[in-house]
């Protein structure tokens, strides 16, 4: 593994009205309970090694349907909370040439050795070495001097884990079987999932008129990439109109469509949410194609924020090469060019799947900034019923494991500015024309689901789950999940995601997952938007608030039946209304299109 000479050193600072005297107590910041799973204690970190510290200054303000420009003055921190923390670093030996502020003021950055660090926070740096070999660097805990700490949301390097490892993590398409020659049948769809399947369940019926006003966007991660011999496999069984059309690819710092590897591994992905998105709305996607290899599997946590809004890059949050790669790679072998900050229009509806945990209330705001600038965002809710990514639970010291008994949300589909996407299923032996043909996803994967251990409960959906709560309460004692009913509930909607036929290297295949389903929702919305634009309406933006209000109450599919198991119990069950396993039901997309377009 690769380190760099010098380390880099962040704290993130709150605003207070009134100016704090410079000496006060040091109190603990953050504290790790435990090393993670799969981590071991290795040595000490060397003092005179050098550390690039970053300083995230917390942020204030909100508001609706702004431009990039305008979300980052309203969320700037104050000179004073800036002034505050440069005051600290200098008073204690660090000289004002070594200090810089980003741009925007959102983070402060250091380059200090092991030791200054060290004395800086009170604390001790280690190197810790995971089973795969890849090594880390961190701290058990760290203290801040009390008026520094009400300015600071957190201290880069420091308490985290959350490193990209080699491996894709998150919710992917599970493969299923080859079945040789297309499905068309709708008789068919309890085991073959096509595009009529989708029409027929959720009553697509719609042909796009302001396609050069309307995008929609798919994230996918080099090397995941599609293969356009598939595509076209699809839409010559599927969507003959999209015959000879590709994607519009976006790429993010280097990510491109590579052919080179190739596999399910490589291409599922891709063609899944091409082959969907595409089809269901008879329109070319943009790929958005961000670098996921090199750079120890860093480099794909901010981009797509950053790439979308300039201010990123140095705003609340800017880049934190512990996670992020950083351009022009200065080790060789990777992407040589510039980063890219706000070069691209953000589309107005994006799907994606995966995301670092890690300080994820600074993440889900950028969330809800792109949602302020009219972008639905939709994430994939788990693959794993109450369970977390990869089946792991938590255990009682808050680490993860795959014999943790407490229920472990997925983040982001647990912050409340992203729309959470469960599944579903078509009920064995059941057909599309039956009043509801769909059961919660029991095949293979189940659909993720629960009760945030992190963030509070939005107003928009309290009505809907205070209703599960009284109604349907689990049946399971509050050691093993949030049953304080103030908490962020998840997934919001579902849709179907078993038995997806899909083209993958010159063959069908049977795929499954909330990666199916998020990409499908994502292609509906976009519908309306397009109808919206057409009209000479804005587009949709962050949907939640407006889908749990009544008058959308009838505009989903309840879904009633099945339940999301995982940590050893059999999770939630559905439920008339809204549940922890299928969320409001799925699209019924007549309703949702008349609702939305007597909006203004």
């Amino acid at each position: 593994m690769h380190y760099s000479l010098t380390a880099f050193f962040t704290l993130s600072l709150a605003v207070v009205s009134l100016a704090e005297p410079t000496l006060s107590p040091y109190n603990v910041h953050e504290k790790r309970s435990a090393i993670p799973i799969g981590w071991s204690y290795t040595r000490r970190h060397e003092s005179a090694a050098t550390l690039p510290l970053r300083i995230a200054l917390k942020q204030t303000n909100y508001g609706k349907h702004w431009t990039a420009g305008e979300i980052s003055r309203k969320f700037s921190p104050s000179e004073e909370s800036v002034s505050t923390v440069r005051d600290w670093l200098v008073e204690n030996g660090l000289a004002s040439e070594r200090i810089r502020v980003s741009s925007t003021k959102g983070w402060i950055n250091v380059i200090v050795t092991v030791k200054e660090a060290e004395r800086l926070m009170n604390t001790e740096y280690n190197v810790y070495t995971h089973v795969s070999g890849q090594e880390h660097v961190a701290c058990e805990a760290y203290h801040l001097p009390e008026h520094i700490s009400t300015r600071v949301d957190f201290v880069l390097p420091s308490v985290n884990f959350d490193v990209k490892l080699k491996g894709r993590s998150g919710s992917q398409p599970e493969p299923g079987r080859a079945i040789g020659q297309p499905v068309t049948e709708l008789e068919q769809c309890d085991q073959y999932i096509t595009p009529i399947c989708l029409r027929a369940l959720y009553e697509l019926v719609y042909e796009p008129v302001a396609t050069e006003k309307n995008s929609y966007g798919v994230v996918e991660y080099t090397p995941q990439a599609y293969l356009q011999s598939d595509l076209q496999m699809f839409a010559m069984n599927y969507s003959t109109d999209l015959l000879g059309k590709e994607p519009v690819m976006v790429s993010i710092d280097g990510g491109y469509a590579q052919t080179e590897y190739q596999g399910f591994d490589y291409n599922g992905e891709s063609a899944l949410d091409l082959q969907y998105g595409m089809t269901l709305g008879h329109w070319q996607a943009k790929c958005h194609s961000l670098p996921d290899w090199g750079h120890g599997r860093r480099g794909f946590f901010q981009q797509l924020p950053r790439r979308h809004r300039w201010s990123y890059c140095t705003f609340e949050g800017g880049d934190n090469y512990t996670v992020d790669a950083q351009y022009p790679d200065p080790y060789g072998g990777g992407y040589e060019g510039p980063e890219d900050c706000g070069t691209a229009t953000p589309a107005y509806v994006i799907s994606t799947l995966i995301s670092l945990r890690f300080y994820t209330a600074r993440q889900c705001a950028e969330y809800a900034k792109l949602g302020l600038m009219g972008v639905t965002i939709l994430y994939s809710s788990g693959d794993y019923g109450v369970a977390g990514h990869g089946d792991y639970c938590l255990n009682p010291n808050g680490t993860q494991s795959s014999t943790g008994t407490i229920f472990n949300p997925t983040f982001p589909g647990t912050c409340p500015y992203v729309t959470s996407v469960g599944a579903t299923m078509v009920k064995p032996n059941a057909t599309v024309f039956q009043a509801q043909p769909e059961m919660a996803c029991m095949e293979v994967i189940y659909s993720g689901g629960g009760f945030s251990n992190y963030f509070a409960m939005p107003s928009y959906q309290k009505t809907a789950v205070d209703y599960y709560l009284q109604n349907y309460p689990p049946n399971y004692p509050p050691s093993i999940w949030n049953s304080t009913g103030m908490s962020r509930a998840l997934p919001d909607i579902s849709a179907n995601g078993a038995n997806y036929v899909v083209a993958v290297d010159g063959q069908f295949e049977l795929v499954y997952g909330t990666s199916c389903s998020s990409p499908v929702s994502g292609a509906i919305f976009t519908m309306i938007n397009d109808a919206r634009l057409a009209i000479g309406k804005g587009p949709i933006g962050f949907i939640n608030p407006t889908i749990y209000s009544a008058g959308f109450a009838g505009a989903f599919n309840d879904v009633t039946e099945g339940s999301n198991p995982g940590c050893g119990t059999e999770g939630y069950n559905a439920t008339a209304g809204w549940d922890p396993v299928t969320g409001l039901g799925t699209p019924n997309f007549p309703k949702l299109l008349e609702n939305w377009l007597a909006l203004p």
